[in-house]
């Protein structure tokens, strides 16, 4: 009789390391959910939602609602950078904001105009 080791060991064998169905099977959601055809829908969808809330069809907080919901539909991959950067104590900006250049100077003051200054001095006024 074989031990259970055996058969886990024969197992781990048969597949080529760093192979795994979940990785495939996860970047062709993130394909299909971030891919063109998605995009393409997304505008739509905005723009159908916008058409109703003009025309008063669809009240103000679903078509928001909608528009948010494909914000962070495509801003999902940044969401996820951030608060993974966030769990790891900084962000990843961290050191290039501390290098960055001092700003620029502000430019010079200028003097104030004299005081009765009139921008239409001068200006012809047709008789009547």
């Amino acid at each position: 009789m074989l031990s259970g080791d055996y058969w886990s060991i024969a197992a781990s064998l048969a597949e080529h390391p760093g192979s795994s169905s979940i990785t495939p099977a996860v970047d062709w959601v993130q394909g299909t959910l971030l891919g063109s055809i998605a995009l393409a829908i997304a505008v739509i969808a905005i723009a159908s939602v916008g058409l109703l809330m003009l025309n008063g069809r669809i009240d103000l907080r679903r078509g928001m609602v909608v528009i948010a919901g494909c914000f962070i539909l495509f801003g999902a991959p940044a969401i996820a950078n951030g608060i993974q950067s966030m769990l790891r104590g900084g962000y990843e900006g961290a050191e290039a904001a501390a290098e960055a250049p001092p700003p620029a100077p502000a430019p010079p003051v200028l003097p104030p105009g004299p005081a009765n200054a009139d921008p239409y001095a001068g200006a012809s006024v047709p008789a009547r």
